[in-house]
């Protein structure tokens, strides 16, 4: 044995070598790699290409190492919205730059508050005299509004441009359930909490449906008022009720029927437009038909990554993104342990003289949603200012952090409140009945046990569990009444699990002013008494382990298809992501945690690519570590 054991110990230093020798190998790669390309410079005269790959997030989620590795299923990818209003923003300032285009073929969407953040700052671009273009195979609804603030619109010859508007079916499983005799006992307080709905009804209940609606009527109101004012030529209802009409009179071409409609002023094929923009920029250095003079945007973003303060005081941005959830979690996922970890740090760096909370959350674990608050009640009470920034989504949970807040910052788009508490236990003692299993056993009090998923959930059990839901929602209540300054009765009528838009929100006095992170930026710096001008800020999160940066450095290269989806099948595909989105937000209901602030009507108009993304093993964890 004692061999054994030896020869064990053998076999597992070897792994540990050779694991070793392989991440050095990969860090030695592309040490070698970067240092022998060129560094990166912005051309004279050039343009920016906002080239947006996938979603657009306010935190992107790691990347998963074994689809890096074996080369698995290729989901859209994710740009930080931050990532890209600096580069906007640096660009209006830059003599280099000349002007910025907006290729928008793989772009597949964002939240509307970020897409308003970001027309903000071409708002702003276009100001300083320089012109912004535009071009895709297909526009939908947020490439749309993205290509509403450019100077001209191209869009290819087999393109279109397919608007929908927010909204959409959800699933419902009661039925299937009750076929399965499968009990979902619920525990709740709000006429408006619809997050149960898909298991105890077949359809969204009246309350329910006529909250969504005005919800998704608002942020259409506003998506069509932002490109109304932004592009003059375009009357989106006009052009939505006559697009038959438009396809019968320009032959059944969609691209025709879009510029007779306004909505475009050019229709030319991608080495078209590239021939126009080199007569504004010049050509391209590899003589490419279409090429132009230009730099891409995550080449700009590294040209221009020093450009900011680079020591003294700063503000410390601290991101809650994605589901909330209890425990550890990785950026793109908001664990309660890890962000009250991020918190608690940024208290010991004495640069950090406030904090922002950028929230972009539909919700999830109410004791998750409170370590995070009581994180940020602990910042202030040493006298840090705290300041929320909404982003598209910051409902329930979400705003259940942002209570801590001196101050709250929301678009009119953004999708907030939804103040309300819900447990819900799945018990299967009639599926075991259905197969001759019985449960039984004894008890010491009427809880033992509890709650008892195989026998059901006795009236005693069930009244503990509604007490606690209304006593949490009491608590909810209390903590905004406080924040808010509201009495507990208007903190009530604007509750009970109801979801606003930021407009609305504002007010209710749910929150205090519009605008984007930026705004935000500012707001917590006054308060912490920093001088005006540009403000260091510095982003509080968990770096990806040195070998995961690796292996994204060697796979993160464009893996862009040989050719754009059409308008049809990118708007099917778009569809697809959001209904993966929506299945999976109803799984972690059912399989979360009993006590949940959560807002599921949020989660199909919240974008995410990473729905579908797999764990990776443990013994890959293991090795990445």
């Amino acid at each position: 044995m004692a061999i054994l054991r030896g020869f064990w110990r053998f076999l597992v230093g070897v792994k540990d070598a050779l694991a070793l020798l392989f991440l050095l190998l990969l860090l030695f790669a592309i040490l070698a790699v970067r240092q022998g390309s060129a560094p990166i410079s912005v051309p004279e005269g050039g343009a920016l290409v906002l080239n947006i790959d996938g979603y657009v997030v306010d935190q992107a989620t790691d990347p998963d190492p074994l689809s890096m590795l074996t080369g698995g299923q290729r989901l859209p990818g994710e740009t930080e919205a931050a990532d890209v209003i600096h580069a906007i923003n640096a660009a209006a300032k830059d003599k280099r730059v000349k002007t910025l285009v907006l290729d928008l073929d793989g772009f597949w969407g964002g939240g509307l508050a970020n897409l308003q953040s970001i027309g903000s700052a071409l708002t702003a671009f276009k100001t300083s005299g320089k012109k912004v273009y535009a071009f895709s195979s297909a526009y939908l609804d947020d490439g749309y509004y993205l290509a509403a603030h450019a100077d001209e619109v191209w869009l290819a010859p087999l393109g279109a441009v397919l608007l929908t508007g927010p909204g959409g079916s959800g699933l419902y499983f009661k039925d299937a359930l009750d076929k399965l005799k499968v009990d979902v006992n619920v525990f709740r307080v709000g006429t408006f909490k619809s997050a149960v709905e898909p298991f105890t009804r077949t359809e969204g209940s009246p309350e329910a449906k006529a909250a969504d609606q005005a919800l998704v009527d608002s942020l259409w109101e506003t998506w069509m008022a932002d490109v109304s004012t932004r592009r003059k030529s375009a009357d989106v209802r006009t052009y939505m009720q006559s697009l038959p009409r438009l396809l019968s009179a320009s032959g059944g071409g969609f691209a025709q029927a879009a510029l007779k409609g306004g909505m475009v002023d050019h229709i030319g094929t991608r080495v078209a437009f590239g021939e126009m923009l080199a007569k504004v920029v010049g050509s391209g250095d590899d003589g490419a038909p279409g090429g132009f003079n230009g730099i891409a945007l995550a080449d700009y973003h590294y040209a221009h990554s020093g450009a900011g303060p680079m020591g003294g005081d700063a503000v410390g941005i601290v991101y809650v993104s994605g589901e909330i959830v209890d425990g550890e979690a990785p950026s793109g996922t908001a664990g309660g342990q890890t962000i009250a970890g991020l918190i608690d740090e940024a208290l010991t760096d004495d640069s950090i003289k406030a904090l922002v909370v950028r929230i972009d959350s539909p919700g999830g674990s109410v004791t998750a949603s409170e370590q995070i608050r009581e994180a940020l009640m602990t910042a202030k009470s040493q006298g840090l200012p705290v300041v929320a920034s909404f982003g598209p989504v910051a409902a329930s949970g979400g705003y259940w952090i942002a209570t801590a807040a001196d101050e709250i910052y929301a678009q009119p788009s953004t999708i907030t409140g939804s103040i309300g508490v819900f447990a819900i236990i799945p018990t299967f003692q009639r599926t075991l009945e259905e197969f001759g299993i019985n449960a039984d056993g004894v008890k010491s009090t009427p809880f033992s046990g509890a709650p008892d998923v195989l026998d059901g959930i006795t009236p005693e059990v069930g009244a503990l569990l509604q007490a606690s839901v209304e006593d949490m929602y009491a608590r909810f209540m209390r903590i905004v009444g406080a924040a808010r300054k509201l009495p507990i009765e208007r903190v009530n009528a604007i509750g009970r699990g109801r979801v606003w838009d930021g407009g609305t929100a504002r007010q209710l006095k749910l929150v205090d002013h519009f605008g984007g992170l930026d705004a935000a930026v500012d707001a917590a710096a006054k308060r912490a008494g920093l001088k005006s001008g540009r403000v260091r800020t510095v982003d509080v999160e968990v770096a990806p382990p040195i070998p995961l940066q690796v292996l994204n450095s060697l796979f993160s290269a464009d893996e862009g298809e040989a050719a754009p989806p059409d308008a049809l099948t990118r708007l099917a595909r778009v569809q697809q992501f959001r209904s993966l989105s929506m299945l999976a937000e109803t799984s972690a209901i059912a399989s979360g945690p009993s006590m949940q602030a959560r807002c599921i009507a949020c989660t199909g108009l919240r974008p995410t690519s990473a729905v579908a993304k797999t764990p990776p093993p443990a013994w890959l964890k293991w090795l990445l570590r």
